[in-house]
C-alpha cells in the first residue's frame, strides 16, 4: 500500500514536468513565431494532445497558445511597421501570418488601430528612441480582448 505523501509527491513531480513542457512550448513560440505553427504541431512537440496543451497553457499563462503566438507576431509586426520600409502585406507574411484579413483583425484588436493606420502614425515616431524603450512603449495592450483569467498557481 502506498503512503499518501507519495501520491502528492508524484502529482507535484508531474505538475513540474508539465510546467517545464509548457515553458518549452512558450519558448518555441517566441523563437519560431514567423514559422507555420499551430496548436497541433506545438502539442506534438510537447508530447501532449492539443486539447490538453491548450488547457494547461491557459491555466499557466492566462491565454491560449494561439493567442500567445498571435501576440508575439503582432509585437514583431509593430516593429516592422515602425521601420516603414515594408508594406502591411509584406509585414503580414514576414511575421508568419498567412491571411491578411486575420492579421489585420488581430492587429486591430491588440493595438487599437488597423496596421495601415499604425504604420502611418508610427513611422518615425520612435526615431532617436533606444530600441529597448521603443519596444516597451509600443507593446500591444489587450484592450479589446476578453479579460485574461489569472493563472492558477496552486
Amino acid at each position: 500500500m502506498c503512503h499518501p505523501s507519495w501520491g502528492r509527491a508524484l502529482a507535484e513531480a508531474q505538475r513540474l514536468s508539465d510546467l517545464a513542457r509548457l515553458r518549452r512550448v512558450r519558448d518555441r513560440i517566441d523563437r519560431e513565431y514567423a514559422r507555420p505553427l499551430d496548436v497541433e504541431a506545438l502539442a506534438r512537440g510537447a508530447n501532449m494532445s492539443a486539447g490538453h496543451l491548450s488547457r494547461q497553457f491557459r491555466q499557466a499563462y492566462g491565454e491560449s497558445p494561439y493567442s500567445y503566438l498571435m501576440t508575439r507576431r503582432i509585437e514583431r509586426a509593430m516593429a516592422l511597421l515602425r521601420r516603414g520600409d515594408l508594406s502591411v502585406t509584406e509585414v503580414c507574411f514576414a511575421v508568419g501570418c498567412s491571411s491578411l484579413g486575420t492579421f489585420s483583425t488581430r492587429f486591430t484588436e491588440l493595438v487599437g488601430m488597423p496596421p495601415s493606420a499604425y504604420r502611418r502614425r508610427a513611422t518615425g515616431a520612435a526615431a532617436g528612441m533606444p530600441l529597448c524603450v521603443a519596444k516597451q512603449v509600443t507593446r500591444p495592450v489587450r484592450n479589446r480582448e476578453a479579460p485574461v483569467v489569472e493563472p492558477l498557481l496552486a
